[in-house]
């Protein structure tokens, strides 16, 4: 296989299905072209970022690398879309002051500080996850029955929003994120994409609507009365920020906590020394990030005639920013490829970095640490009951099934 060919797995949502094909041709091209261009039939040619340093100089200089006009990878037609015809715009659409700007509305409420006052419901609904998981008997899949629910409890109840309104929530955040998988994509829809967010966008006016009208003490009406540069947010913006935050904080996060557990199954001795050391689960849940690595991708645009890595970038070049390839980089992470529950330390980019810097991390981490601490103890013995498989994708994924057989206290 050449390097042309290597190249392709970013422009294949089968590829990240197929982990072993996918980071051995991440390996490849890290050693041997670390940013390789990818021309790919249906899409606009781009540059693939595969090296952990090279990656970051990127995400540190948001002036010379910005979003638009495409801040993830689609094939042409994606690309190609007007934003007039988009219904929303989220923060990861924007760049420089708009940006931070917009990026001010939510951040107190994701600050440690404020996350941490999460704790209790996080571990209420982690204790009602595995009682769950105990009284089905012994065989499940984690994925299904445990890590697809528990975040988006998680983040709908950041938001305020009703526990009946949950299995909706959850079938959109899969049909927006896992449209290029059969098992997950709208079904006799000829653009998917677009009817998913008008769905969403039919959803969250109603919750403008409401907040606006009867504020409360919660995350969506803090965002629905927000004031931007000195004028009400805009409605577009609005929905945008419910959208990205119902979605990405729920599919990341569920991503990370089955391949987790999958990585435990896969890698029995660190199962056995996190039950035998349960304090080192904030380190394995660092490493869980590392190895699932829920974000695929990023695009950045360069503003100005640059050069990375000895290849030269013309302004208006794009390039792809792979985040499971810089956090296999053996420059960065001694035995990369090796499983290690007490990691440390870890430079992972699982959130990202700088200007971008995932607004969810305090509360993603709360999240699964509450969840492994509630599960851990608890577990008598767990093994793999049938194959995982996992999403096709081209930005966010992870497993969409881990079938388990198990013995709980």
């Amino acid at each position: 296989m050449g390097i042309a060919e290597d190249a392709l797995v970013f422009t294949d949502p089968r590829a990240y299905a197929d982990e072993p094909r996918f980071h051995a041709a991440c390996r490849r091209l890290r050693a041997e072209a670390p940013v390789v261009r990818v021309d790919a039939p249906n899409y606009d040619p781009f540059y693939a970022v595969t090296r952990h340093e090279d990656v970051m100089e990127v995400e540190c200089h948001p002036e010379r690398w910005i979003n638009a006009p495409r801040p993830a990878l689609g094939p042409r037609r994606g690309d190609a879309v007007d934003p007039a015809d988009v219904p929303v715009r989220t923060l990861v659409q924007m760049d420089g002051p708009d940006h931070l700007m917009y990026r001010h509305v939510s951040a107190d409420w994701f600050k440690p500080r404020n996350i941490s006052r999460l704790a209790d419901r996080a571990a209420e609904l982690s204790k009602r996850s595995v009682d769950h998981m105990a009284a089905l008997g012994g065989r499940c899949d984690f994925f299904a029955e445990v890590a697809m629910n528990y975040p988006l409890a998680m983040i709908l109840s950041l938001l305020g929003l009703p526990e009946d309104d949950f299995p909706r929530m959850l079938k959109l955040t899969q049909e927006l994120f896992g449209n290029a998988d059969p098992d997950m994509a709208r079904e006799g829809a000829d653009n998917a994409f677009l009817e998913t967010m008008m769905d969403f966008f039919a959803y969250f006016q109603g919750v403008v609507d409401d907040r606006q009208a009867n504020p409360v003490d919660d995350l969506a009406s803090r965002i629905a009365n927000a004031e931007v540069d000195g004028a009400p947010i805009g409605l577009m913006e609005t929905i945008g920020y419910y959208v990205i935050i119902a979605t990405a904080g729920h599919d990341t996060t569920s991503a990370a906590i089955a391949g987790g557990m999958h990585a435990l199954l896969q890698h029995p001795e660190q199962l056995a020394r996190l039950q035998a050391d349960p304090g080192l689960v904030p380190t394995a849940v660092d490493e869980m990030i590392r190895w699932v690595s829920p974000v695929k991708q990023f695009m950045r645009t360069a503003t100005e005639d640059t050069v990375l890595h000895d290849v030269p970038i013309a302004a208006g070049e794009a390039v792809l920013l792979s985040f499971p390839s810089a956090n296999r980089d053996d420059a960065v992470f001694t035995d990369p490829d090796t499983f290690d529950v007490g990691r440390t330390p870890n430079r992972h980019l699982g959130f990202g970095f700088g200007a971008h810097y995932c607004l969810g991390t305090h509360l993603a981490k709360l999240e699964m640490k509450a969840l492994y601490n509630e599960l851990i103890p608890r577990l008598v013995s767990i093994e793999s009951d049938g194959d995982a498989e996992y999403v096709r994708t081209l930005f966010v994924g992870g497993p969409k099934r881990v079938p388990v057989r198990y013995e709980l206290v």
